[in-house]
């Protein structure tokens, strides 16, 4: 019997394989990385500096806490860097080792397979194609009364590309701190928000002690391969418990020298959420004029669509663009997204345009 295969976002050696196109010749609308790659300024350093790898990284990580603190605005103690944030969320559910668990979803699987290792009781509460995937608090509350010790937010969301706004999340964070419930943001996208004030909860971490925010620079930075992730939490004693959990110098070297200075190359932060704003106006608006889908309003630099064509499947509309050299990420493999959704993310603008002549063959 034939199935059709399965690919993810970043799965490049695989559609390689299966399709025979040179991975070196697709562009990749489903990995959701920033398209203008490590900032040179940081790749020039790190050339001039390749004696770093002699010598073992600061065990506190000083410097680069205190590059993350300036350019979070929080306190350098609350800062815990990690290999990775997926290192951060293995840590930090290993210790609060919660018995009840709710996820916001369709998200991440990275979250509920690191639950699985700890027993817990793992519920979704998940977000309505319906409603624009846009969160109602009151019925979530009426969820969260059930009574949960983790609650796991994605903000903004993969793959719905949707946003909880600071204000709303403030009264989650509210709620939760009267039941007993700890809460996880993963803010993995919050820098390509068309505004990350209205959106990031980093601020909040001074006033709940519930609270701990998860961050890296595999996208935003184009810097998967580093394996940076850093948390925030201004509570102490956990951050201090997770600490002691977490393996020495889990960061390497070449990790901690390049952090330090990607977090204060503001020309490459400024020139990307530029191409990031700019692309997503434009794209979204044509989104909008085609005739067989349906475009959600992003708050990441991605997008999730719904094919309202008969007879077109995400899968087909995949094949068709990984054909041409371009892979955006069928999503079938989310559960509870009931239909035919595809995503992708903001590349180059040439690319972008490529792409959208693609849809606008099938699906304008």
């Amino acid at each position: 019997m034939n199935t059709k295969p399965e690919f993810h976002g970043s799965d490049l050696e695989k559609v390689e394989k299966y399709y025979n196109i040179p991975k070196e010749n697709i562009v990749c609308f489903g990995g959701n990385v920033n398209p203008l790659g490590l900032s040179e300024n940081v790749k020039n350093a790190l050339c001039d500096h390749l004696d770093i790898l002699s010598s073992y990284p600061d065990r506190e990580y000083t410097d680069l806490r205190n590059s993350i603190s300036s350019y979070c605005q929080i306190p350098a103690d609350h800062v815990l860097v990690g290999n990775g944030s997926s290192e951060l969320i293995s840590l930090l559910i290993e210790q609060r080792f919660p018995k009840k668990t709710l996820i916001l979803g369709p998200t991440y699987s990275e979250y509920s397979r690191e639950l699985s290792f700890s027993k817990s009781d793992t519920s979704y509460y998940y977000l309505n194609s319906e409603q624009d995937f846009t969160l109602d608090l009151s019925d979530f509350f009426s969820v969260l009364k059930e009574g949960f010790d983790l609650l796991i937010l994605c903000n903004p969301n993969n793959p719905t590309s949707s946003a909880i706004l600071k204000d709303d999340m403030k009264k989650i964070l509210t709620l939760c701190k009267e039941l007993g419930t700890f809460v996880m943001i993963d803010e993995t996208y919050v820098e390509f928000a068309p505004d990350i004030h209205l959106i990031t909860a980093v601020p909040l971490t001074n006033d709940f002690d519930n609270l701990i925010v998860l961050r890296g620079v595999s996208k935003f930075f184009a810097a998967p391969g580093l394996r940076l992730g850093y948390a925030i939490t201004s509570n102490l004693s956990f951050l201090k418990r997770v600490k002691e959990r977490q393996i020495p110098w889990s960061l390497n070297s070449v990790g901690a020298f390049i952090g330090e200075r990607l977090f204060k190359d503001n020309d490459y932060i400024t020139k990307t959420r530029d191409l990031i704003l700019s692309e997503r106006t434009r794209i979204f608006k044509l989104l909008t004029s085609f005739q067989h889908l349906k475009v959600y309003k992003p708050y990441g630099n991605f997008f999730l669509v719904k094919l309202t064509k008969d007879e077109l499947t995400a899968f087909d509309l995949f094949e068709l663009c990984i054909k041409q050299g371009l892979m955006i990420r069928d999503c079938s493999t989310f559960p509870h997204l009931d239909g035919e959704f595809i995503r992708f993310c903001i590349m180059l603008p040439d690319d972008n345009t490529k792409l959208l002549s693609i849809l606008k063959e099938y699906v304008g």
